[in-house]
């Protein structure tokens, strides 16, 4: 019987693969490369908060050394307080735990979770790096197609449950939907979950870009919310802090316990720094927080106003929202294929629908996502005009339209 490593049962990572494309290549002054295939902010941290940084590095000693498994006993309080406001219901620090970014939250609820041969359910088009840690971790990632409007299906989702099944995963604002799941599917899939006697994990690494106002759910209002739920959270998108890495997972205090034995193992203490500059953050940048959001809404706001060009030659805007726009092409080669061709033909670096679905679901290969967080509304006219200026083959189905 042939064995391999963990890491080799699964895929390379897909922004890593996709920059590989740009070796060789070569930009004109006039036509420089419209990079959206990654949502994560290339601009620094706000001024204030860099200084932050700089002045804890300089002058508060315990910084450099090992803090606790869990966190900052002062972040994991203003998050719990901030989460009362935001959400209503109890949730308490003991609640919340600090993690080296939200992948590792996602990491380390999975190892609390599961065991080999083990099954999540996890929505498609998926966000690749949940799949990737469940195919390193021998789980057992079972797909849920969301509708035409990538919103999920409890119905279905009920259908796919087993007994190895062990959790839900939902993202919303979806990555790489871009969709903002409404309250009553969020609902309906905590009930569920809570009835199969399995968690329902909630990623909201994007809620502070939601377009609704008030809470996008009332699942914490549920006095024992904490017995289905674990959601999950990052810093990273609203502070600017992707290189300190710092997420967080709120859960039941029992999980917890499990959870710090997985991150004791794996980094001892989430970044020092990164949670000084996440708690300074909330505390303070509410305001600059507000305009990012309004920032990022108004590129949401310029995909679709751009969108009736491209609608008019075949494209379908599957979903948007947050950071991310999820395209339906028309052409008759694949995403994958056209994806290395857009880099080369007109200066776009993008995703192809094929890193979010499985190998043998054809619906990636008419698809495409678009992050759009670091190009403003100026940048989308210039990618959408790029767009509908190819004039590659199209799919017959196209043609016929």
């Amino acid at each position: 019987m042939t064995t391999f490593p963990r890491t080799m049962t699964t895929f390379s990572p897909p922004v890593m693969e996709a920059r590989r494309w740009l070796d060789g290549v070569e930009f004109a002054p006039d036509k420089p490369l419209i990079n959206v295939s990654q949502a994560a902010p290339v601009d620094p941290p706000p001024v204030t908060l860099r200084k932050v940084i700089a002045e804890a590095a300089l002058n508060v000693p315990e910084a450099h050394l090992y803090g606790p498994v869990l966190g900052l006993a002062e972040l994991r309080e203003e998050v719990a307080a901030q989460w009362k406001g935001a959400y209503g219901g109890e949730v308490s620090e003991k609640q919340i735990a600090i993690t080296s970014g939200c992948n590792q939250a996602f990491c380390a609820a999975i190892a609390t979770l599961c065991t080999e041969g083990d099954e999540v359910i996890l929505p498609t088009p998926w966000y690749f790096n949940h799949k990737m840690w469940l195919d390193m971790s021998g789980v057992g990632a079972v797909p849920m197609p969301a509708g035409s409007d990538l919103l999920p299906d409890p119905e279905l989702t009920a259908s796919l449950i087993t007994d190895r099944t062990r959790a839900i995963v939902l993202i919303s604002p979806n990555n790489p939907g871009g969709v903002e799941y409404p309250g009553d599917v969020l609902r309906a899939m905590f009930d569920l979950a809570r009835e199969r006697g399995i968690a329902l994990i909630v990623d909201e690494t994007y809620r502070d870009f939601d377009a609704r106002t008030g809470a996008p759910h009332d699942l914490f209002t549920d006095p024992n919310w904490d017995d289905t739920l674990i959601q999950l959270y990052s810093f990273s998108k609203a502070y600017r802090l992707t290189g300190h890495r710092v997420g967080a997972m709120i859960a039941s205090t029992t999980r917890l316990a499990e959870v710090e034995k997985f991150l004791d193992t794996v980094t001892i203490c989430p970044n020092q720094l990164g949670q000084i500059a996440a708690l300074w953050g909330m505390q303070n940048l509410g305001q600059w927080l507000a305009g990012e959001r309004v920032e990022i809404l108004d590129r949401r706001a310029a995909i679709e106003d751009n969108m009736p060009a491209l609608t008019d030659q075949g494209w379908r805007l599957m979903g948007c929202g947050a950071y991310f726009a999820y395209l339906q092409h028309p052409f008759a080669q694949p995403s994958d294929e056209l994806a290395r061709m857009l880099v080369r033909e007109a200066g776009v670096l993008t995703l192809p629908g094929t890193m979010f679905r499985p190998d043998d679901d054809p619906s990636g290969g008419r698809e495409f996502r678009v992050a759009f967080a670091n190009v403003n509304r100026a940048e989308i006219g210039v990618l959408f005009d790029r767009l509908t200026g190819l004039r590659w083959p199209l799919a017959p189905a196209a043609v016929n339209a």
